[in-house]
């Protein structure tokens, strides 16, 4: 009966431990100190200076799949193979898994921490007895530490997401312009190769008229100046190829390589129209924009953290177990002992420190909030530019393919001139070095067109879907 007496007493102390806990984890936690986030002023511009808004598409560009604007599968292949493998997207990835984990362990420091512990002593007179207890431990979140900081994590979470979307939009435009750029380079070899090819032709005519007595050697050494500025053009273009292929190598995450060729910037299309929207929109599409509001909200939040640390702190504890010198009688009902405490601590005086550690979380949330704008008004910009090298780019191309076909037709008119003793050959050099320059920048005028779609689409948000 005594022994049923005791295990009743140890139940009604086990029970009364569990209700002080429970009343304290429902009241109330207190107050919230810090400041409310306030979203910074956007631009104020309605339009863009180059373009028109089409308010029927405003939030389409994030709906255009990159892999709709190509018609050529091996530049599709290559951005694939560049999204599963390259490092930078596979350590973005591990900065987000780093930020969720982080995220998880702040978490926890809201809920309250629960121990056990033991020992046991051979020696009845040893001190301190054997014992077997378990364990209760909270800080109440009363200024909102906890709950700040929380938020300032998740904040950076959802920042590394959208940074992750940042270099994806990145890397798919970056492999594409450096695919346009190595098939122009590619075209290019192939206008120098012609062109020596014309040029030694020419130089075995002269040499023939030369060693006939119908030309001078003025005529002979000028072909064989030109013949030897052709042979020097495709060792540079070859250069320039190499180091377009390593680039490419890097961005889609192996071993420098030869990159497979698709079709050609004359064969390329940007197959989708890309819609063009208002700034404002613009600023809500754009990851590294939302990238940098995150990171400014986390900074905020940190000024709470440090404000609510001004203030003192709420602990509570419980401790329930058995203590007894005799291990044979350690869980008898005269064994069990328990306990629940609370405490405060905070600071007196310690010379400002946490006054100056508010400051210093205020200026850096004013450097994030610059940080913000300065992304909005680069973003903005960098969509105006992209507008005018569209028009400007394809409006340049037109006139330069209008001088290539008439220097083409100046040089056929002028090697009949020369051949006919009308004029010199210095003449027909002339015209066939603009003939080459022409074609060359013609060549770079594709690959530019192509390379300022894509940076228009990247401009506008578009790329990480």
């Amino acid at each position: 009966m005594t022994k049923l007496i005791q295990i009743q007493q140890v139940m009604r102390n086990k029970l009364k431990i569990v209700v002080i806990i429970l009343v304290l984890a429902i009241l109330p936690i207190g107050c919230l100190v810090g400041p409310k986030y306030k979203k910074p002023e956007d631009q104020n511009a309605t339009n863009f200076r180059n373009g028109a808004a089409n308010i029927d598409t405003l939030a389409s560009v994030v709906n255009v799949k990159w892999f709709d604007l190509f018609n050529d599968d091996v530049l599709k292949g290559l951005i694939n193979k560049g999204l599963a493998n390259n490092y930078d997207m596979r350590i973005a990835m591990a900065r987000i898994e780093r930020s969720r984990a982080e995220l998880g362990y702040t978490k926890a420091d809201l809920l309250p921490v629960i121990g056990y512990g033991a020992k046991v002593n051979s020696n009845e007179k040893a001190f301190p007895v054997s014992n077997a207890s378990a364990s209760l431990s909270w800080e109440l979140d009363f200024w909102g530490k906890i709950r700040h900081e929380n938020r300032a994590v998740q904040n950076e979470l959802l920042a590394s997401e959208e940074g992750r979307k940042v270099i994806l939009s990145n890397l798919v435009s970056d492999i594409a312009v450096s695919y346009f750029q190595l098939r122009d380079f590619d075209n290019r070899l192939v206008i120098a190769a012609k062109t020596l090819e014309s040029r030694q032709k020419g130089y075995d005519i002269i040499n023939q008229r030369f060693k006939s007595g119908y030309v001078s050697e003025v005529d002979l050494v000028q072909i064989e100046q030109q013949v030897a500025i052709a042979e020097a053009t495709i060792p540079a273009i070859k250069r320039q190829i190499t180091v377009l292929e390593n680039k490419i190598s890097i961005l889609i995450g192996q071993a420098p390589t030869p990159i497979e060729r698709g079709k050609t910037n004359s064969e390329l299309q940007i197959a989708t129209t890309i819609p063009v929207s208002i700034p404002s929109i613009l600023l809500k599409n754009r990851p590294d924009v939302n990238q940098a509001e995150r990171l400014y909200m986390a900074s905020n939040e940190r000024i709470g953290v440090a404000q609510a640390m001004r203030f003192p702190s709420f602990n509570i504890a419980a401790l329930a177990g058995f203590a007894n010198s005799s291990v044979s009688n350690l869980f008898d009902g005269s064994s069990y002992l328990q306990n629940a405490s609370a405490g405060v601590t905070g600071p007196i005086f310690n010379f400002g420190k946490n006054k100056r550690r508010v400051e210093i979380y205020r200026q850096m949330a004013e450097e994030s909030r610059l940080s913000y704008q300065k992304t909005c008004i680069t973003a903005v910009a960098e969509v105006e530019q992209a507008l005018q090298n569209v028009r400007t780019y394809k409006e340049e191309w037109t006139a330069r393919n209008r001088q290539v076909i008439a220097a083409r037709k100046n040089l056929e008119l002028s090697n009949a001139r020369y051949y006919n003793g009308y004029v010199s050959y210095l003449e027909v050099i002339d015209i066939e070095r603009s003939l080459f320059d022409a074609e060359l920048k013609l060549s770079e005028l594709a690959q530019n067109q192509l390379s300022s779609t894509i940076e228009l689409y990247r401009a506008l948000g578009g790329g990480w879907n």
